[in-house]
């Protein structure tokens, strides 16, 4: 068996013997059924929930604003990566407030983003940009950092131009760490605007997985957050195979 079978491997038997113990623990009453389903219940509630389709604007709604956040944070935060690299006087005014740009509550902005954008999504989606742009940012510095200079030299060599340049030696070069930002910038991303809707909104999965906490609806909110968990564990692990083939293809050439 090959190193990345056998490592794949073990995550899932990790994973597959995790579920398994809380399962038993569950049915065997050690673990409060009111207090947490067994993964088996979770797992029929989540499909009950799907196939009624109660819960499919909210879905829509919530991953619509997700995605916008994802989008917008890639896009601005690669520019803004990119503008700081290019000018290292404004990089070193700009580092401590990136050192400490987490240390922010966000959610403390919510009213002021409500007045200018009014009461729809608008809000989370800015939420969620906020906290995920800086976080693209941070990547592709350290991406382009790790540029190999010689790389750059042989594209003046070529007399390559600088949109060549960027996109034939700089963006591959870069990929990886752009990868793992990208990761990052949805993880942030899910995370706020479910927060966001958690506390904040009155649409949306994190509403209705508060609002069944509230409720005492057990199935609906376990179920509700067992789906959430497998949508973003998904995406996150299909961002982390295109960064494994892009190292992969790095390591060879």
């Amino acid at each position: 068996m090959s190193r990345g079978r056998a490592v794949l491997a073990s995550r899932v038997g990790l994973i597959v013997g995790s579920i398994a113990l809380l399962e038993i623990l569950c049915r065997t009453g050690v673990i409060n059924p009111l207090t947490l389903l067994p993964p088996s219940e979770m797992a029929v509630a989540m499909v009950n929930l799907l196939a009624s389709g109660k819960v499919a604007p909210d879905i829509e709604r919530t991953f619509s604003t997700v995605a916008i956040a994802f989008a917008l944070s890639v896009v601005v935060g690669i520019a803004a990566g990119a503008v700081l690299h290019a000018i290292p006087r404004l990089r070193r005014a700009l580092d401590p407030l990136l050192a400490s740009y987490y240390a922010v509550p966000f959610f403390v902005f919510y009213p002021v983003l409500v007045a200018f954008f009014g009461l729809n999504e608008m809000p989370l989606v800015a939420i969620g940009f906020a906290a995920a742009m800086v976080a693209m940012a941070i990547s592709t510095l350290n991406g382009l950092d790790r540029v190999p200079p010689v790389l750059i030299k042989v594209a003046r060599m070529h007399r390559l131009g600088r949109l060549r340049t960027l996109f034939l030696v700089v963006v591959p070069a870069a990929a990886a760490s752009l990868m793992t930002g990208m990761k990052l910038a949805l993880a942030y991303a899910f995370i706020s605007i479910i927060a966001g809707e958690f506390i904040l909104s009155g649409k949306g999965l994190g509403y209705q997985i508060a609002y069944a906490y509230n409720s005492f609806d057990n199935k609906t909110m376990y179920g509700l957050m067992l789906f959430v968990l497998l949508v973003a564990t998904a995406m996150n692990s299909l961002l982390h195979m295109w960064e494994q083939r892009l190292l992969r293809r790095r390591s060879r050439a």
